[in-house]
């Protein structure tokens, strides 16, 4: 599985960005898709995930009411829309795949086994 992000830039605090991730080979329906992201000095952290078999839908705490993760199943690709971004927003974002099975150590120290080479976003205060 190969993934592709797009869709990174510079906004200001308050607004908006829509992250894409292209899959390309099979996503089984037994699969998980989301999000990690990297700040500068931190270690990469969970952000959201999405199940492809039934849409369930998992968020750290700190972008729930803000960030809405959903997938396109006939395009292979999950976005990741972000709304009333913040500074603490910036980072690295990597699109992530896996068994949906491993999404609840993603909160913690899991690690998916698929990664894009991650998008960056900047949000300025």
């Amino acid at each position: 599985v190969q993934l592709v992000e797009s869709g990174g830039g510079s906004v200001q605090a308050g607004g908006s960005l829509r992250l894409s991730c292209a899959a390309s080979g099979r996503i089984y329906s037994s699969y998980a898709m989301g999000w990690f992201r990297q700040a500068p000095g931190k270690e990469r952290e969970f952000v959201a995930a999405i199940r492809w078999s039934d849409g369930n839908i998992y968020y750290v705490d700190s972008v729930k009411g803000r960030f809405t993760i959903s997938r396109d199943n006939a395009k292979n690709t999950v976005y990741l829309q972000m709304n009333s971004l913040k500074p603490e927003d910036t980072a690295v974002y990597y699109c992530v795949a896996d068994q949906a099975y491993t999404v609840s150590s993603w909160f913690s120290s899991g690690r998916p086994t698929y990664w894009g080479k991650g998008t960056l976003v900047t949000v300025s205060s």
